[in-house]
């Protein structure tokens, strides 16, 4: 029993020292870079905050201007010049800038009649043009306003500049330093004393915890001062400024509160720290090696649990093995890089502690698992076996069944092609070819027979399989210039054979191609159309409306004036909101939100309303109108406010569009099961545009656009007649503009 447990102690022991050892050991790896230094004060980040001082002391007093001062120091180079100069680009592009600015502007106020607001303008813009002229004939003209800018920016340089002061101070309290300038001599030092050796003795090594030798110049201002304004501090600090010599240092009185201090005892701490943990991980690694020594065998309580063990498949205890070694590694690791807070962080003694028992664990299991497979791996004949019973083996097996089940059925259906029947022949032909060549080498009296079958079916065979890759090498240079956007002629089809048919479809694809890429030409034009035209149309009376509002606002302005304007302003927002009820409500029926209530209505009778609203205007027109109709109501099911609006907006177009002094046909008849209502006029206007394309959204067949219209009637009917599953048809010829709208009857 006294063995047995000796024989496990052992086991532990020497897995926590190993565990301790790697860990000692790699802490050092890990760690030994930051703390090889002499102390803090020689370490990369303590170097960083002295050049931080460094920067903030050059800032703050030894090349400290004031801001009149450096005001005064602003200097403006030819290049500062140039940049102002051609900073909205050259003089055609800036003045073509301001133009276009107050183009739309002039005309807005020449619209409403405002020549007093465009002349304004006019003397603005003009203004403007004659400065950016002046910019480009001399020097002298930019010169003042650089330097404006510049002080600009020297007034916003100083007020951020005081917001690193407190950082400044906050160092100061921690270092001492002692300067010259090497010009004049002047003495610059943070505690004032008469005698300059008195200086250099309070700043000597047996008074300070560390004190260097530094030159300070212009670029500790530059570099450590506001950020974005280093062109700005060369322009006011020179590139002789006054260069600085002398120390600074870390005194010995420096509280213990103070941050440095608290790292300096820190580093110190920790340096100590890792050289002892470094040293007892090297001796805890070496006491190992002899104690394995000692402990050879398995103890025979471990012993018993092999045959439990050799169960398991051969890749899964490799797989345990290889998890449990990477078990050790995150621990030790973990250890490593807890163990060296431990004197500022108590709770990471514990966890250190713990990551070594696990580690210790885990090293316990992996040795005792490489006892196992040592023994495994070197019986040859019993790993064979065992190799055939693992996990990966057999899921290797069953894999490679289904990767042939797969090919089978791959090649199955490949060989019920005509395709693959074809390339079949073409194989079999060619290895008889190849038969019949070695049986000519074997024995010369099939040299003749060699010749007929080479004659009868190689050179054929040759010169149809070239065709074919000459055929399909066409197709595939086609498919390039078809991918790269040359469309060109169609593929020749000749013959019924795959490759025929892949031409065909080739060419069915590009026709589809060319279509759709017109299609979306047409698209991407009409939408810009559609986007400059509601720009247009809404602007229009919205700027006449801010115009005249703003005249309004001035006291000077008769009350005859006022009621014109006021008359003006009422009648554009009444126009306004024409547009804008007639955008939304096309915008809800192409959305599909427009909900009809059908009832039996006589259309004949809906018509004639229709034209009852607009009779007085009618009258007053110079148009001729003929209407035509059957004598009995014709019936459909329909949404009466609706296909009232539909009238409206048709009866509307042709007062608005028809040309002075023609006849206008209005007719509805009945054919095969529906109503065809026809609208026939005479356009003033002439279009020029696909009939098609007027259904689109503020598309006028003035183009101008100098009419009342909104260029939306004729797709609000569209939508209402689609949505009574009806069709409307545009046909023109000429200046001849015919609109039919087809719906289905009542029965």
């Amino acid at each position: 029993m006294a063995t047995k447990w000796k024989n496990r102690i052992i086991i532990a022991v020497w897995s926590f020292l190993v565990s301790f050892g790697l860990s000692g050991i790699l802490a050092a790896f890990m760690y030994g870079s930051q703390y090889i230094y002499q102390d803090y004060f020689h370490t990369p980040e303590f170097q960083s905050e002295l050049d931080q001082f460094a920067g903030y002391l050059s800032l703050f007093e030894l090349h400290d201007l004031t801001l009149e001062e450096a005001k005064k120091s602003i200097t403006v180079t030819e290049e500062d010049i140039n940049e102002h100069r051609y900073r909205y680009g050259t003089l055609p592009e800036q003045v073509d800038n301001i133009k276009g600015q107050y183009e739309e502007r002039i005309q807005g106020a020449l619209d409403a009649g405002n020549q007093d607001a465009a002349d304004a303008f006019k003397a603005e813009r003009d203004g403007k043009i004659e400065d950016i002229t002046n910019n480009f004939k001399s020097d002298d003209y930019v010169r003042p306003k650089v330097v404006k800018e510049k002080e600009q920016q020297l007034e916003e340089y100083y007020k951020k500049r005081e917001g690193l002061r407190p950082q400044f101070d906050q160092y100061n309290q921690a270092f001492q330093y002692y300067f010259k300038n090497i010009e004049t001599n002047q003495v610059y030092s943070d505690v004032i004393n008469t005698h300059e050796s008195s200086e250099k003795e309070r700043l000597s090594q047996k008074n300070t915890l560390y004190v260097t030798n530094m030159t300070i110049g212009r670029d500790y201002t530059v570099n450590y001062s506001v950020p974005g304004y280093e062109t700005l501090l060369d322009s006011i600090l020179p590139a002789a400024a006054s260069t600085y010599v002398g120390q600074i240092a870390i005194p010995t009185s420096l509280s213990a509160a103070s941050p440095f201090m608290e790292q300096y005892e820190n580093f110190k701490q920790t340096q100590r720290l890792l050289l002892i943990y470094a040293l007892s991980g090297v001796i805890a690694l070496l006491s190992s090696l002899l104690l394995l020594k000692k402990s050879k065998a398995l103890p025979a309580t471990v012993e018993k649990w092999r045959p439990y063990y050799n169960k398991l498949p051969l890749d899964v205890r490799v797989l345990f093995f290889i998890l449990t070694g990477f078990g050790i590694i995150a621990a030790v690791l973990f250890a490593s890089s807890q163990a060296i807070n431990v004197l500022t962080i108590p709770t990471d003694g514990i966890e250190t502690a713990g990551s070594l028992i696990i580690a210790s664990c885990c090293m316990g299991y992996t040795y005792l698992q490489w006892k196992y497979l040592v023994s495994s791996i070197k019986d040859w004949q019993n790993l064979k076996a065992e190799w055939k019973q693992c996990l990966f083996y057999r899921a290797g097996k069953q894999l490679d069944q289904w990767f042939k089940k797969t090919s089978q059925s791959l090649q199955a259906a490949f060989l019920n092609q005509t395709t693959g029947v074809q390339i079949l022949i073409v194989l079999i032909l060619i290895y008889g070819l190849g038969a019949a060549a070695v049986m000519t080498i074997i024995h010369p009296v099939f040299i003749l027979m060699y010749l007929i079958l080479m004659g009868a079916v190689g050179i054929p065979l040759v010169v149809t399989v070239v065709r074919k890759i000459v055929y399909f090498n066409r197709i595939v240079e086609k498919t390039k210039e078809i991918a790269s956007g040359n469309l060109g002629d169609h593929l020749e089809v000749s013959g019924k054979t795959a490759l025929a048919a892949l031409a065909g479809n080739i060419n069915i694809l590009k026709q589809g191609y060319k279509h759709s890429r017109n299609e979306q030409a047409k698209s991407e034009r009409l939408k810009t159309e559609l986007i400059t035209n509601v720009s247009h149309d809404l602007r229009t009376p919205l700027t006449s409306i801010i115009t005249y509002t703003e005249l309004l606002k001035n006291n000077d302005v008769s009350n005859v004036d006022k009621a014109a304007y006021l008359d003006i302003i009422d009648r554009k927002s009444k126009r306004l909101k024409v547009l804008i009820d007639d955008l939304f409500e096309v915008s809800k029926m192409a959305s599909g939100n427009m909900k009809l209530t059908k009832d039996k209505v006589d259309l004949v009778q809906l018509l004639q309303q229709a034209l009852g609203e607009y009779d007085d205007i009618i009258n007053e027109s110079s148009l001729q109108f003929r209407i035509t109709n059957t004598e009995k109501p014709i019936y459909a099911m329909v949404d009466g406010q609706k296909m009232w609006r539909v009238f409206d907006n048709l009866i509307g177009n042709i007062l608005k569009y028809s040309l002075e002094n023609s006849r206008v046909y209005m007719t509805i008849t009945k054919a095969d099961g529906q109503a065809i209502i026809t609208f026939k006029n005479v356009s003033k206007y002439e279009l020029n545009e696909n009939s098609d394309e007027l259904f689109e959204r503020f598309k006028r067949g003035d183009t101008s656009r100098h009419t009342e219209g909104s260029g939306l009637g004729l797709a609000i009917a569209k939508s209402i007649v689609d949505l009574h599953e009806g069709q409307l048809e545009i046909e023109t010829d000429g200046d001849l503009f015919k609109v039919s709208i087809l719906l289905k009857l009542e029965d």
